[in-house]
């Protein structure tokens, strides 16, 4: 597992990574994965600079949860890297080269990994895998019938 259950520990070594990256310091290959995500969310930069770990992204504040998008990222691209579950790579090329953004392609993915996880939330499972590989397929304009 890369990151541990506790909250505030994953929110640190967002914060953490972040400032040794701006300080020049040399970064672990996992703290470089979370320095690109950053970079490519200017919108979260300021907050993850002067956040407090105790802050809560419910429904009732109004706002997405910037960890919980940075770390769908994260998981994508371990998927994507994996290609894990099988097929996700090729679904994702699809993706990406009808999109001008490669960015934008994995937002799409981010989507779908967050529906499932929270369906697999809500019937107290794993996720389907197989499940999840369909949503993308039907995403990229492959669904199967």
């Amino acid at each position: 597992m890369i990151f541990g259950q506790d909250r505030d520990e994953l929110r640190r070594m967002y914060s953490d990574a972040w400032a040794d990256a701006k300080q020049g310091a040399v970064l672990t290959p996992l703290a470089a994965q979370i320095v690109k995500v950053i970079e490519e969310h200017p919108e979260y930069q300021s907050f993850i600079e002067r956040s407090s770990t105790e802050v809560e992204f419910g429904p009732e504040q109004g706002q997405s949860n910037p960890y919980l998008h940075m770390g769908l990222h994260l998981a994508v691209r371990e998927q994507l890297a994996t290609n894990r579950p099988a097929g996700i790579r090729e679904v994702f090329d699809q993706l990406a080269k009808a999109s001008v953004d490669p960015h934008a392609a994995e937002h799409a993915l981010l989507e779908c990994l967050a529906e499932s996880l929270w369906d697999a939330q809500r019937n107290q499972a794993l996720p389907d895998d197989a499940r999840y590989l369909e949503r993308l397929r039907q995403l990229a304009g492959r669904g199967r019938s």
